[in-house]
Protein backbone atom coordinates (compact mmCIF):
# COMPACT_ATOMS: atom_id res chain seq x y z
CA UNK A 1 0.00 0.00 0.00
CA UNK A 2 1.60 3.14 -1.07
CA UNK A 3 0.86 6.51 -0.16
CA UNK A 4 1.49 10.50 -1.73
CA UNK A 5 2.70 13.35 -0.91
CA UNK A 6 4.34 12.93 2.33
CA UNK A 7 5.21 15.28 4.97
CA UNK A 8 7.54 14.82 7.71
CA UNK A 9 5.99 16.84 11.11
CA UNK A 10 6.73 16.63 14.80
CA UNK A 11 3.65 16.21 17.22
CA UNK A 12 2.08 18.28 19.54
CA UNK A 13 -0.74 17.05 21.44
CA UNK A 14 -4.25 14.87 20.32
CA UNK A 15 -7.17 16.89 21.41
CA UNK A 16 -9.62 14.23 20.64
CA UNK A 17 -9.52 10.89 18.97
CA UNK A 18 -10.07 12.67 15.48
CA UNK A 19 -8.00 15.05 15.47
CA UNK A 20 -4.32 16.28 16.19
CA UNK A 21 -2.16 19.19 16.62
CA UNK A 22 2.05 19.31 14.77
CA UNK A 23 3.97 21.30 13.05
CA UNK A 24 4.78 21.12 9.76
CA UNK A 25 7.63 23.25 8.05
CA UNK A 26 7.61 25.31 11.51
CA UNK A 27 3.52 26.28 11.26
CA UNK A 28 0.86 24.81 13.40
CA UNK A 29 -1.48 22.22 12.02
CA UNK A 30 -4.39 20.62 12.63
CA UNK A 31 -4.65 17.09 10.95
CA UNK A 32 -6.78 13.91 10.79
CA UNK A 33 -5.73 11.36 12.41
CA UNK A 34 -6.72 7.85 10.70
CA UNK A 35 -6.99 5.76 13.69
CA UNK A 36 -9.60 6.33 16.53
CA UNK A 37 -7.60 4.22 18.93
CA UNK A 38 -5.84 5.71 22.36
CA UNK A 39 -2.37 4.99 20.31
CA UNK A 40 -0.98 7.09 23.57
CA UNK A 41 2.57 4.79 23.85
CA UNK A 42 2.66 6.74 20.08
CA UNK A 43 2.08 9.68 19.62
CA UNK A 44 3.96 11.46 22.47
CA UNK A 45 4.84 15.28 22.31
CA UNK A 46 7.78 15.90 20.04
CA UNK A 47 7.71 12.32 18.11
CA UNK A 48 7.88 12.78 14.60
CA UNK A 49 5.83 11.64 12.43
CA UNK A 50 4.72 11.67 8.41
CA UNK A 51 1.86 12.91 7.28
CA UNK A 52 -0.05 12.28 3.58
CA UNK A 53 -1.89 15.81 2.30
CA UNK A 54 -5.32 15.37 0.94
CA UNK A 55 -5.92 16.25 -2.58
CA UNK A 56 -9.17 17.64 -1.20
CA UNK A 57 -8.51 21.49 -1.16
CA UNK A 58 -11.50 21.90 0.53
CA UNK A 59 -11.25 19.44 3.36
CA UNK A 60 -11.16 21.10 6.65
CA UNK A 61 -7.66 19.18 7.39
CA UNK A 62 -5.06 19.07 5.07
CA UNK A 63 -2.99 16.61 6.66
CA UNK A 64 -4.06 12.89 7.44
CA UNK A 65 -1.54 11.47 9.90
CA UNK A 66 -0.37 7.83 8.95
CA UNK A 67 3.11 6.94 10.80
CA UNK A 68 4.87 7.73 13.66
CA UNK A 69 8.53 6.94 14.35
CA UNK A 70 9.42 5.59 17.95
CA UNK A 71 12.34 4.17 19.41
CA UNK A 72 12.03 0.52 17.77
CA UNK A 73 11.02 1.63 14.03
CA UNK A 74 8.10 3.39 12.59
CA UNK A 75 4.35 2.26 12.86
CA UNK A 76 1.63 2.56 10.67
CA UNK A 77 -1.38 4.25 11.83
CA UNK A 78 -3.90 3.94 9.51
CA UNK A 79 -6.75 2.24 10.38
CA UNK A 80 -7.77 1.59 6.95
CA UNK A 81 -4.65 0.23 5.94
CA UNK A 82 -4.84 -3.24 7.54
CA UNK A 83 -7.86 -4.63 5.83
CA UNK A 84 -6.29 -3.23 2.50
CA UNK A 85 -3.43 -5.42 3.40
CA UNK A 86 -5.11 -8.11 4.53
CA UNK A 87 -7.19 -8.49 1.20
CA UNK A 88 -4.19 -8.49 -0.35
CA UNK A 89 -3.35 -11.81 1.31
CA UNK A 90 -6.36 -13.26 0.84
CA UNK A 91 -6.66 -12.82 -2.76
CA UNK A 92 -3.16 -14.16 -3.37
CA UNK A 93 -4.29 -17.13 -1.66
CA UNK A 94 -1.95 -17.40 1.55
CA UNK A 95 -5.64 -18.10 3.80
CA UNK A 96 -7.52 -19.68 1.26
CA UNK A 97 -5.91 -21.47 -1.34
CA UNK A 98 -7.13 -20.11 -4.88
CA UNK A 99 -9.94 -18.46 -4.08
CA UNK A 100 -12.86 -17.83 -6.37
CA UNK A 101 -14.59 -14.97 -4.29
CA UNK A 102 -13.07 -12.26 -1.92
CA UNK A 103 -16.08 -10.01 -0.45
CA UNK A 104 -15.23 -7.10 1.79
CA UNK A 105 -17.54 -6.04 4.49
CA UNK A 106 -19.96 -8.82 4.67
CA UNK A 107 -22.91 -9.34 7.10
CA UNK A 108 -22.95 -12.61 9.32
CA UNK A 109 -26.28 -12.79 11.22
CA UNK A 110 -25.98 -10.01 14.24
CA UNK A 111 -22.30 -9.14 13.02
CA UNK A 112 -20.36 -7.08 10.13
CA UNK A 113 -17.46 -9.19 9.71
CA UNK A 114 -14.48 -7.93 7.22
CA UNK A 115 -14.46 -10.25 4.81
CA UNK A 116 -15.83 -13.50 2.78
CA UNK A 117 -13.72 -15.70 1.06
CA UNK A 118 -14.17 -19.02 -1.21
CA UNK A 119 -13.16 -21.38 -2.97
CA UNK A 120 -14.40 -25.16 -4.38
CA UNK A 121 -14.11 -26.70 -1.19
CA UNK A 122 -14.47 -24.47 1.73
CA UNK A 123 -16.33 -20.93 2.88
CA UNK A 124 -14.02 -19.05 4.86
CA UNK A 125 -15.22 -15.56 7.22
CA UNK A 126 -12.07 -13.14 8.33
CA UNK A 127 -11.99 -10.10 10.76
CA UNK A 128 -9.03 -7.97 10.58
CA UNK A 129 -7.28 -6.03 13.71
CA UNK A 130 -5.02 -3.56 13.29
CA UNK A 131 -2.22 -3.47 15.84
CA UNK A 132 0.02 -0.56 17.03
CA UNK A 133 0.92 -1.49 20.55
CA UNK A 134 4.54 -3.00 21.04
CA UNK A 135 5.29 -3.90 24.82
CA UNK A 136 9.10 -4.59 24.43
CA UNK A 137 8.93 -6.38 20.96
CA UNK A 138 5.32 -7.81 21.96
CA UNK A 139 2.23 -7.04 19.78
CA UNK A 140 -0.53 -6.61 21.83
CA UNK A 141 -4.46 -5.70 20.87
CA UNK A 142 -6.15 -4.39 22.01
CA UNK A 143 -4.89 -0.72 23.14
CA UNK A 144 -8.32 0.00 25.18
CA UNK A 145 -11.33 -2.16 25.72
CA UNK A 146 -13.11 -3.41 22.64
CA UNK A 147 -16.64 -4.84 23.19
CA UNK A 148 -17.37 -4.62 19.45
CA UNK A 149 -13.64 -6.67 18.75
CA UNK A 150 -15.98 -9.42 21.41
CA UNK A 151 -18.99 -9.34 19.92
CA UNK A 152 -16.76 -10.08 16.44
CA UNK A 153 -15.27 -12.95 17.65
CA UNK A 154 -18.14 -14.36 19.16
CA UNK A 155 -19.71 -14.38 15.31
CA UNK A 156 -16.70 -15.79 14.40
CA UNK A 157 -17.21 -19.08 16.60
CA UNK A 158 -21.16 -18.88 15.07
CA UNK A 159 -19.99 -19.46 12.01
CA UNK A 160 -17.94 -22.49 12.46
CA UNK A 161 -21.06 -23.60 13.99
CA UNK A 162 -22.95 -23.45 11.07
CA UNK A 163 -20.15 -25.33 8.94
CA UNK A 164 -17.73 -22.17 7.77
CA UNK A 165 -14.52 -21.76 8.27
CA UNK A 166 -13.46 -18.28 10.37
CA UNK A 167 -10.51 -16.66 11.11
CA UNK A 168 -8.91 -13.38 13.29
CA UNK A 169 -6.53 -12.04 11.66
CA UNK A 170 -4.15 -9.50 13.63
CA UNK A 171 -2.07 -7.24 10.83
CA UNK A 172 0.80 -5.83 13.29
CA UNK A 173 1.49 -2.44 11.58
CA UNK A 174 5.63 -2.38 12.10
CA UNK A 175 8.03 -4.92 11.92
CA UNK A 176 10.42 -7.09 14.03
CA UNK A 177 7.97 -7.83 16.59
CA UNK A 178 8.38 -11.57 18.52
CA UNK A 179 5.26 -12.49 18.85
CA UNK A 180 1.55 -11.20 19.20
CA UNK A 181 -0.42 -11.70 22.12
CA UNK A 182 -3.74 -10.13 23.58
CA UNK A 183 -3.68 -7.15 25.83
CA UNK A 184 -4.83 -8.85 29.38
CA UNK A 185 -3.98 -5.70 31.41
CA UNK A 186 -6.35 -3.37 28.99
CA UNK A 187 -9.18 -6.12 28.29
CA UNK A 188 -9.18 -9.44 29.63
CA UNK A 189 -12.72 -10.14 29.01
CA UNK A 190 -11.43 -9.72 25.50
CA UNK A 191 -8.39 -11.83 25.79
CA UNK A 192 -10.45 -14.63 27.33
CA UNK A 193 -12.90 -14.13 24.13
CA UNK A 194 -10.11 -14.65 21.84
CA UNK A 195 -9.05 -17.56 23.44
CA UNK A 196 -12.42 -19.38 23.59
CA UNK A 197 -12.84 -18.41 20.17
CA UNK A 198 -9.53 -20.79 19.05
CA UNK A 199 -11.19 -23.47 21.64
CA UNK A 200 -14.13 -23.80 18.97
CA UNK A 201 -12.45 -23.68 15.77
CA UNK A 202 -11.62 -20.08 14.79
CA UNK A 203 -8.25 -19.45 13.09
CA UNK A 204 -6.07 -16.98 15.08
CA UNK A 205 -3.08 -15.48 12.68
CA UNK A 206 -0.89 -12.16 13.02
CA UNK A 207 1.34 -11.16 10.13
CA UNK A 208 4.19 -8.26 10.58
CA UNK A 209 4.39 -5.61 8.20
CA UNK A 210 7.07 -3.38 6.40
CA UNK A 211 6.57 -0.07 6.91
CA UNK A 212 8.11 3.33 5.44
CA UNK A 213 7.64 6.88 5.28
CA UNK A 214 5.06 6.66 2.30
CA UNK A 215 4.18 2.84 2.27
CA UNK A 216 3.46 -0.34 3.86
CA UNK A 217 3.46 -4.24 3.09
CA UNK A 218 2.42 -7.06 4.94
CA UNK A 219 5.37 -9.11 6.18
CA UNK A 220 5.62 -12.21 7.18
CA UNK A 221 3.60 -14.63 9.96
CA UNK A 222 4.94 -13.96 13.93
CA UNK A 223 3.77 -16.93 16.28
CA UNK A 224 0.40 -15.86 18.48
CA UNK A 225 0.64 -16.36 22.16
CA UNK A 226 -2.77 -16.53 23.43
CA UNK A 227 -2.15 -17.68 26.96
CA UNK A 228 0.62 -17.24 29.72
CA UNK A 229 3.14 -15.13 27.82
CA UNK A 230 5.67 -15.53 30.45
CA UNK A 231 6.12 -19.76 29.59
CA UNK A 232 6.55 -18.39 25.33
CA UNK A 233 8.95 -15.72 26.61
CA UNK A 234 11.30 -18.02 29.08
CA UNK A 235 12.05 -20.59 26.09
CA UNK A 236 15.53 -18.87 25.28
CA UNK A 237 17.15 -18.22 28.62
CA UNK A 238 16.10 -21.43 30.04
CA UNK A 239 17.42 -23.96 27.15
CA UNK A 240 20.45 -21.72 27.01
CA UNK A 241 20.58 -21.91 31.05
CA UNK A 242 20.02 -25.43 30.80
CA UNK A 243 22.83 -26.33 28.55
CA UNK A 244 25.24 -24.64 30.31
CA UNK A 245 24.03 -25.80 34.03
CA UNK A 246 22.75 -29.44 33.30
CA UNK A 247 24.37 -31.99 36.09
CA UNK A 248 26.14 -35.09 34.67
CA UNK A 249 24.09 -37.60 34.80
CA UNK A 250 23.99 -40.92 33.40
CA UNK A 251 21.06 -40.79 31.77
CA UNK A 252 21.81 -37.97 29.70
CA UNK A 253 24.69 -39.41 27.73
CA UNK A 254 22.89 -41.76 25.57
CA UNK A 255 19.40 -40.82 25.47
CA UNK A 256 17.90 -43.47 23.67
CA UNK A 257 14.38 -44.78 24.90
CA UNK A 258 15.11 -47.34 26.71
CA UNK A 259 17.62 -46.27 28.89
CA UNK A 260 15.42 -43.05 28.90
CA UNK A 261 12.11 -45.07 30.33
CA UNK A 262 13.94 -47.09 32.49
CA UNK A 263 15.80 -43.75 34.20
CA UNK A 264 12.45 -42.18 34.46
CA UNK A 265 10.58 -44.78 36.06
CA UNK A 266 13.38 -45.30 38.27
CA UNK A 267 13.39 -41.24 39.48
CA UNK A 268 9.59 -41.61 40.45
CA UNK A 269 9.34 -41.03 44.13
CA UNK A 270 13.24 -41.53 44.53
CA UNK A 271 16.28 -39.07 44.71
CA UNK A 272 18.50 -38.91 41.74
CA UNK A 273 21.92 -40.06 43.78
CA UNK A 274 20.47 -42.83 45.19
CA UNK A 275 18.74 -43.63 41.71
CA UNK A 276 22.49 -44.05 39.90
CA UNK A 277 23.69 -47.32 41.19
CA UNK A 278 20.43 -49.11 40.63
CA UNK A 279 20.42 -47.59 37.30
CA UNK A 280 23.86 -48.98 36.29
CA UNK A 281 23.32 -51.75 37.42
CA UNK A 282 20.16 -52.52 36.22
CA UNK A 283 21.43 -51.88 32.01
CA UNK A 284 23.89 -53.99 32.73
CA UNK A 285 22.41 -56.98 33.71
CA UNK A 286 19.01 -56.57 31.19
CA UNK A 287 20.44 -53.67 28.67
CA UNK A 288 17.18 -53.43 26.23
CA UNK A 289 13.73 -54.66 25.62
CA UNK A 290 14.21 -58.33 24.83
CA UNK A 291 16.22 -58.79 28.32
CA UNK A 292 14.11 -56.90 30.39
CA UNK A 293 10.64 -58.83 28.69
CA UNK A 294 12.26 -62.48 29.47
CA UNK A 295 13.53 -61.70 32.50
CA UNK A 296 12.55 -63.89 35.86
CA UNK A 297 10.50 -62.30 38.44
CA UNK A 298 12.86 -62.98 41.06
CA UNK A 299 15.63 -61.21 39.16
CA UNK A 300 13.49 -58.49 38.15
CA UNK A 301 12.36 -57.96 41.74
CA UNK A 302 16.34 -58.49 43.00
CA UNK A 303 17.33 -55.46 40.32
CA UNK A 304 14.67 -53.25 42.16
CA UNK A 305 14.90 -53.85 45.44
CA UNK A 306 15.14 -50.96 47.47
CA UNK A 307 13.61 -48.40 44.94
CA UNK A 308 10.63 -49.57 46.52
CA UNK A 309 6.84 -49.03 44.78
CA UNK A 310 7.69 -52.83 43.04
CA UNK A 311 4.75 -52.23 41.05
CA UNK A 312 6.54 -50.04 38.62
CA UNK A 313 9.01 -52.73 37.68
CA UNK A 314 6.40 -55.15 36.93
CA UNK A 315 4.43 -52.94 34.73
CA UNK A 316 7.62 -52.38 32.89
CA UNK A 317 7.76 -55.92 32.67
CA UNK A 318 4.29 -55.94 30.64
CA UNK A 319 4.83 -52.64 28.81
CA UNK A 320 8.14 -54.49 27.78
CA UNK A 321 6.36 -58.02 26.61
CA UNK A 322 3.85 -55.20 24.28
CA UNK A 323 6.86 -53.85 22.86
CA UNK A 324 8.10 -56.94 21.82
CA UNK A 325 4.43 -58.09 20.67
CA UNK A 326 3.16 -55.00 18.89
CA UNK A 327 6.25 -53.16 18.31
CA UNK A 328 8.12 -56.36 17.33
CA UNK A 329 10.58 -55.45 20.00
CA UNK A 330 11.21 -51.58 18.63
CA UNK A 331 10.48 -48.99 20.97
CA UNK A 332 7.76 -46.80 19.72
CA UNK A 333 8.15 -42.71 18.92
CA UNK A 334 4.72 -42.09 18.32
CA UNK A 335 3.29 -39.92 21.86
CA UNK A 336 0.40 -41.78 21.89
CA UNK A 337 1.75 -45.14 21.68
CA UNK A 338 4.06 -44.56 24.18
CA UNK A 339 1.41 -43.48 26.20
CA UNK A 340 -0.08 -47.00 25.65
CA UNK A 341 2.36 -48.69 27.47
CA UNK A 342 1.17 -50.41 30.50
CA UNK A 343 2.64 -48.28 33.52
CA UNK A 344 3.45 -44.71 31.18
CA UNK A 345 1.83 -42.05 32.16
CA UNK A 346 1.68 -38.51 30.39
CA UNK A 347 4.64 -37.33 32.21
CA UNK A 348 6.91 -40.40 31.20
CA UNK A 349 5.48 -40.25 27.71
CA UNK A 350 6.32 -37.19 27.08
CA UNK A 351 9.44 -37.22 28.78
CA UNK A 352 10.41 -39.69 26.24
CA UNK A 353 8.91 -38.67 23.57
CA UNK A 354 10.76 -34.94 24.33
CA UNK A 355 14.53 -36.56 25.25
CA UNK A 356 15.02 -39.80 22.57
CA UNK A 357 13.12 -38.93 20.00
CA UNK A 358 12.82 -34.85 20.02
CA UNK A 359 9.00 -34.54 19.93
CA UNK A 360 7.60 -31.44 21.54
CA UNK A 361 5.62 -32.95 23.97
CA UNK A 362 5.32 -31.80 27.75
CA UNK A 363 7.01 -33.67 30.65
CA UNK A 364 5.08 -32.08 33.68
CA UNK A 365 5.83 -33.57 37.05
CA UNK A 366 5.91 -32.03 40.64
CA UNK A 367 9.04 -29.94 39.61
CA UNK A 368 7.86 -28.63 36.42
CA UNK A 369 4.34 -27.92 38.38
CA UNK A 370 5.96 -25.75 40.96
CA UNK A 371 7.69 -23.43 38.65
CA UNK A 372 4.87 -22.91 36.37
CA UNK A 373 2.60 -22.14 39.41
CA UNK A 374 5.42 -19.98 40.68
CA UNK A 375 5.86 -18.11 37.19
CA UNK A 376 2.35 -17.85 36.74
CA UNK A 377 1.15 -17.16 40.37
CA UNK A 378 -1.34 -19.96 39.71
CA UNK A 379 -3.53 -21.31 42.95
CA UNK A 380 -5.17 -24.33 41.64
CA UNK A 381 -4.26 -27.35 43.51
CA UNK A 382 -1.58 -29.23 41.44
CA UNK A 383 -2.32 -32.21 43.12
CA UNK A 384 -5.49 -31.89 40.68
CA UNK A 385 -5.05 -33.57 37.43
CA UNK A 386 -6.96 -30.90 35.46
CA UNK A 387 -3.97 -29.05 36.86
CA UNK A 388 -1.47 -31.02 35.22
CA UNK A 389 -3.73 -31.00 32.11
CA UNK A 390 -3.53 -27.22 32.10
CA UNK A 391 0.01 -26.67 32.49
CA UNK A 392 0.31 -29.71 29.68
CA UNK A 393 -1.69 -28.25 27.35
CA UNK A 394 -0.01 -24.83 28.14
CA UNK A 395 3.54 -25.71 27.32
CA UNK A 396 2.88 -27.57 24.10
CA UNK A 397 1.94 -24.59 22.92
CA UNK A 398 5.55 -22.99 23.91
CA UNK A 399 7.83 -25.85 23.41
CA UNK A 400 10.48 -24.97 20.55
CA UNK A 401 10.92 -27.75 17.97
CA UNK A 402 14.11 -27.16 17.83
CA UNK A 403 14.95 -27.93 21.52
CA UNK A 404 12.19 -30.07 22.81
CA UNK A 405 14.60 -32.15 25.07
CA UNK A 406 16.58 -29.12 26.49
CA UNK A 407 13.19 -26.99 27.46
CA UNK A 408 11.65 -30.20 29.27
CA UNK A 409 14.64 -30.82 30.82
CA UNK A 410 15.59 -27.38 31.31
CA UNK A 411 12.22 -27.09 33.68
CA UNK A 412 13.10 -30.03 35.64
CA UNK A 413 16.55 -29.13 36.16
CA UNK A 414 15.54 -25.75 37.48
CA UNK A 415 12.53 -27.20 39.48
CA UNK A 416 15.09 -30.06 41.09
CA UNK A 417 18.41 -27.27 42.02
CA UNK A 418 17.04 -23.64 42.22
CA UNK A 419 13.46 -23.60 42.09
CA UNK A 420 13.10 -25.86 45.39
CA UNK A 421 10.53 -27.06 47.51
CA UNK A 422 11.29 -26.58 50.64
CA UNK A 423 13.22 -23.91 52.11
CA UNK A 424 14.25 -20.70 50.11
CA UNK A 425 14.36 -20.99 45.90
CA UNK A 426 17.35 -19.33 44.34
CA UNK A 427 16.18 -16.64 42.84
CA UNK A 428 19.70 -14.68 42.08
CA UNK A 429 20.37 -17.99 40.19
CA UNK A 430 17.08 -18.58 38.10
CA UNK A 431 17.21 -17.75 34.62
CA UNK A 432 13.52 -16.71 34.28
CA UNK A 433 13.74 -14.85 37.30
CA UNK A 434 12.29 -11.84 35.29
CA UNK A 435 9.24 -13.52 34.54
CA UNK A 436 8.31 -14.74 37.67
CA UNK A 437 4.80 -13.43 39.00
CA UNK A 438 5.21 -14.81 42.27
CA UNK A 439 8.71 -13.62 43.11
CA UNK A 440 7.42 -9.69 41.58
CA UNK A 441 4.30 -10.49 44.18
CA UNK A 442 6.46 -11.29 46.81
CA UNK A 443 4.37 -14.30 47.08
CA UNK A 444 6.91 -17.16 46.76
CA UNK A 445 6.02 -19.16 49.83
CA UNK A 446 2.19 -19.44 48.45
CA UNK A 447 3.08 -21.61 45.75
CA UNK A 448 2.52 -24.18 44.64
CA UNK A 449 -0.91 -24.76 46.31
CA UNK A 450 -1.14 -28.22 47.31
CA UNK A 451 -4.07 -29.84 49.51
CA UNK A 452 -3.12 -32.00 52.30
CA UNK A 453 -2.84 -35.24 51.60
CA UNK A 454 -4.87 -38.18 53.73
CA UNK A 455 -3.26 -39.02 56.55
CA UNK A 456 -1.47 -42.48 56.34
CA UNK A 457 -2.90 -45.23 58.39
CA UNK A 458 -1.00 -46.74 61.18
CA UNK A 459 -0.36 -50.54 61.41
CA UNK A 460 1.57 -51.83 63.96
CA UNK A 461 4.22 -55.22 63.16
CA UNK A 462 5.66 -57.22 64.81
CA UNK A 463 8.87 -58.45 63.23
CA UNK A 464 10.77 -61.92 63.70
CA UNK A 465 14.27 -63.01 63.07
CA UNK A 466 14.20 -66.56 63.67
CA UNK A 467 17.72 -67.98 63.34
CA UNK A 468 19.21 -71.43 63.11
CA UNK A 469 22.61 -71.45 63.35
CA UNK A 470 23.94 -69.54 60.49
CA UNK A 471 20.60 -69.06 58.51
CA UNK A 472 17.28 -67.37 58.84
CA UNK A 473 13.86 -67.47 58.42
CA UNK A 474 12.06 -65.42 55.10
CA UNK A 475 8.92 -66.21 53.65
CA UNK A 476 7.26 -65.01 50.46
CA UNK A 477 4.02 -62.39 50.41
CA UNK A 478 1.01 -63.00 48.13
CA UNK A 479 0.86 -62.11 44.53
CA UNK A 480 -1.63 -59.02 45.34
CA UNK A 481 -1.65 -56.50 47.44
CA UNK A 482 1.21 -54.52 49.15
CA UNK A 483 4.95 -56.03 48.17
CA UNK A 484 3.46 -58.24 46.33
CA UNK A 485 5.24 -61.47 45.42
CA UNK A 486 8.31 -60.38 47.63
CA UNK A 487 10.48 -61.99 49.64
CA UNK A 488 10.07 -61.13 53.75
CA UNK A 489 11.10 -61.49 57.46
CA UNK A 490 8.73 -63.30 59.01
CA UNK A 491 6.08 -61.09 60.72
CA UNK A 492 2.92 -60.44 62.54
CA UNK A 493 -0.17 -57.97 62.91
CA UNK A 494 0.57 -55.94 66.60
CA UNK A 495 3.20 -55.14 68.62
CA UNK A 496 3.48 -59.00 70.81
CA UNK A 497 5.21 -59.21 73.80
CA UNK A 498 7.69 -61.73 74.75
CA UNK A 499 5.15 -64.38 75.85
CA UNK A 500 2.80 -63.84 72.90
CA UNK A 501 6.36 -64.37 70.64
CA UNK A 502 7.42 -67.64 72.53
CA UNK A 503 3.74 -68.45 72.05
CA UNK A 504 3.41 -67.97 68.58
CA UNK A 505 6.68 -69.76 67.68
CA UNK A 506 5.38 -73.04 69.45
CA UNK A 507 1.83 -72.70 67.41
CA UNK A 508 3.82 -72.80 64.18
CA UNK A 509 6.24 -75.16 64.53
CA UNK A 510 9.25 -74.01 65.98
CA UNK A 511 11.06 -73.92 69.36
CA UNK A 512 12.65 -71.04 70.44
CA UNK A 513 15.43 -71.50 72.61
CA UNK A 514 16.66 -67.73 72.73
CA UNK A 515 14.39 -64.53 72.14
CA UNK A 516 16.16 -61.29 71.99
CA UNK A 517 14.42 -57.80 71.75
CA UNK A 518 14.86 -55.47 69.05
CA UNK A 519 14.46 -51.62 68.97
CA UNK A 520 11.52 -50.09 67.22
CA UNK A 521 11.69 -48.77 64.06
CA UNK A 522 9.21 -47.27 61.35
CA UNK A 523 8.94 -47.58 57.44
CA UNK A 524 6.48 -45.37 55.40
CA UNK A 525 5.02 -46.35 52.78
CA UNK A 526 2.54 -43.59 50.62
CA UNK A 527 -0.53 -44.68 51.94
CA UNK A 528 0.45 -46.21 55.42
CA UNK A 529 3.52 -46.41 58.06
CA UNK A 530 4.84 -49.51 59.22
CA UNK A 531 5.83 -49.09 63.27
CA UNK A 532 7.30 -52.16 64.04
CA UNK A 533 9.05 -53.83 66.80
CA UNK A 534 11.30 -56.61 66.43
CA UNK A 535 12.94 -59.96 68.27
CA UNK A 536 15.75 -61.95 67.56
CA UNK A 537 15.05 -65.96 67.68
CA UNK A 538 17.45 -68.44 68.23
CA UNK A 539 15.18 -72.03 67.27
CA UNK A 540 16.16 -75.60 67.73
CA UNK A 541 17.12 -76.97 64.40
CA UNK A 542 16.32 -80.49 65.56
CA UNK A 543 12.57 -78.59 66.88
CA UNK A 544 10.92 -77.44 63.28
CA UNK A 545 7.75 -78.21 61.96
CA UNK A 546 7.70 -75.16 60.38
CA UNK A 547 4.13 -75.11 59.51
CA UNK A 548 4.58 -71.69 57.83
CA UNK A 549 6.89 -73.56 55.49
CA UNK A 550 9.26 -70.64 55.80
CA UNK A 551 12.44 -71.17 53.96
CA UNK A 552 16.09 -70.65 56.11
CA UNK A 553 18.50 -69.05 54.06
CA UNK A 554 21.81 -67.98 54.37
CA UNK A 555 22.05 -63.83 54.70
CA UNK A 556 24.90 -63.96 52.04
CA UNK A 557 22.64 -65.65 49.55
CA UNK A 558 19.63 -63.59 50.84
CA UNK A 559 21.33 -60.79 49.64
CA UNK A 560 22.29 -62.25 46.32
CA UNK A 561 19.47 -63.88 45.11
CA UNK A 562 16.39 -62.92 47.05
CA UNK A 563 14.28 -59.44 46.42
CA UNK A 564 13.53 -58.17 50.33
CA UNK A 565 11.49 -55.01 50.99
CA UNK A 566 13.90 -52.10 52.29
CA UNK A 567 10.98 -52.25 55.10
CA UNK A 568 12.68 -55.27 56.35
CA UNK A 569 16.53 -53.52 56.27
CA UNK A 570 16.74 -52.10 60.22
CA UNK A 571 16.18 -56.08 60.84
CA UNK A 572 17.96 -57.98 58.21
CA UNK A 573 20.82 -59.96 59.59
CA UNK A 574 24.29 -59.04 58.23
CA UNK A 575 26.72 -61.70 56.86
Amino acid sequence: MQYSDIHKAVFLERPNRFIAHCTVDGMLETVHVKNTGRCRELLVPGATVYLEKSSNPNRKTAYDLVTVETPFGLVNMDAAAPNQVAGELLRAGAILSSPTLVQPEVRFGASRLDFYAENDRQRLFVEVKGVTLDMDGTAMFPDAPTERGIRHLEGLAQAVKDGYGAAALFVIQMKDVRYFTPNRQTHPEFAEALAEAERNGVKILAYDCSVTEDSIELGKEVPVVLEYPQLYEMREPLVQWYRENKRDLPWRENPEAYRVWISEIMLQQTRVEAVKGYYDRFLKTLPDVQSLAEAEEDQLLKLWEGLGYYNRVRNMQKAARQIMVDYHGVFPSDYEEIRSLTGIGSYTAGAISSFAFGKPEPAVDGNVLRVLTRILADHSDIMKQSTKTKMEKALRKVIPEGSPSDFNQGLIELGAIVCVPNGEPKCQECPVSHLCRAREEGRISEFPVKKKAKARRIEDKTILVFRDDEEIAIGKRDKKGLLAGLYELPNVPGHLSRKEVENYCKEIGLLPIRIKKLPAAKHIFSHVEWHMIGYDIRVDELEKTNKKEFLFIHPGEIEKTYPIPAAFEMYMPKE
